[in-house]
């Protein structure tokens, strides 16, 4: 259940938005997701690569398990990377069960190309969100230059055509003498491929990255209505038993907090009723029987959900 912050009422309607504002660069990584993606943006499509699918794919990758790209004992820097798949035709609208088949090389640049050690694939959540872990991929000789770290992507949401693609990260010296990386419009335009990664708390890499693409949709979380309520910040994470969400109110409503794993699945229940405009702290204590792994905690405002957290137990 949520506790009440004992003091007055902390904000008033007409300073909503800019409070909610002044709080979105202080969000942990996972908490930025949408952030950095806008609804307003044009929804153009996630580019395709100008190395298309490579010569290292392999078919019939297995479906994860637990998330993990890579094994527990897999040589590298760990990383976890998580996103939405959005449909181009409403930028508010997300993709359930979209496939994602991931491949990368190990952290000494090579390719398994004789079984699926760093290959798998993954389906988004109701929510259109995926997740995975992984190791930052090594660097391997492309003529008399290195390739810069990458990911293989083929995104294939129900009923739509796959789409082939590779993801870079900010800060790679490799990235401009990179034919394909160094591309900045057109077809094979890497601009929003690239993306930053931070280090979390748990000393293991971070990254967001939202690929837009031609699929069926149902309606998202748009962070339009963020004047309404949001997730300050939730903590410890990763945590092992008990975890602190604080969240605030903007208007009397009916409120609620819950707790989904990554099929959607809603695996508690924090918070359900009216609440007036104040800050809010919650305690998640999951059962000993819950499966470690990926977790959102999510808000929702007179049930329309406005704000998502995520949050890993160990």
């Amino acid at each position: 259940m949520s506790s009440r912050t004992p003091r007055r009422q902390f904000l008033k309607n007409t300073s909503l938005a800019a409070l909610a504002t002044s709080f979105l660069g202080n969000l942990p990584l996972q908490g930025r997701s949408n952030l950095a993606q806008p609804a307003a943006v044009d929804c153009a499509p996630t580019t395709l690569d100008l190395y298309g699918q490579g010569p290292f794919y392999t078919p019939n990758a297995p479906l994860l398990t637990e998330s993990l790209l890579a094994t527990t004992g897999e040589p590298g820097t760990r990383l976890v990377l998580s996103g939405r798949i959005v449909s181009i035709t409403d930028c508010l609208a997300v993709i359930p069960n979209a496939e994602l088949d991931v491949w990368h090389a190990n952290d000494a640049g090579a390719y398994d190309n004789n079984g699926f050690n760093l290959r798998g694939k993954v389906l988004t959540n109701s929510q259109g969100y995926y997740v995975f872990e992984t190791i930052l991929p090594g660097k391997y000789l492309n003529g008399s230059r290195y390739r810069p770290s990458h990911i293989h992507f083929k995104v294939t949401p129900p009923g739509f055509p796959a789409l082939i693609t590779q993801l870079y990260f900010e800060g790679d010296t490799d990235i401009p003498a990179d034919a394909a990386a160094s591309v900045t419009s057109g077809t094979y335009n890497a601009s929003f491929r690239i993306i930053p990664l931070t280090e979390g708390a748990d000393g293991k890499l971070e990254g967001t990255w939202d690929i837009y693409i031609l699929g069926d949709g149902v309606s998202s979380v748009p962070d339009l209505h963020l004047d309404k309520g949001i997730i300050y910040s939730l903590g410890p994470n990763p945590f092992r038993d008990r975890v602190a969400i604080f969240y605030g109110v903007f208007q009397r409503a009916l409120i609620s907090l819950t707790v989904h794993d990554m099929s959607g699945r809603e695996v508690a229940v924090l918070e359900k009723q009216e609440l007036l405009p104040e800050k809010y702290t919650a305690v998640w204590e999951p059962p000993a029987a819950l499966p470690a792994g990926h977790y959102f905690v999510a808000l929702k405002v007179n049930d329309l959900q406005v704000h998502y957290l995520r949050v890993l137990r160990q």
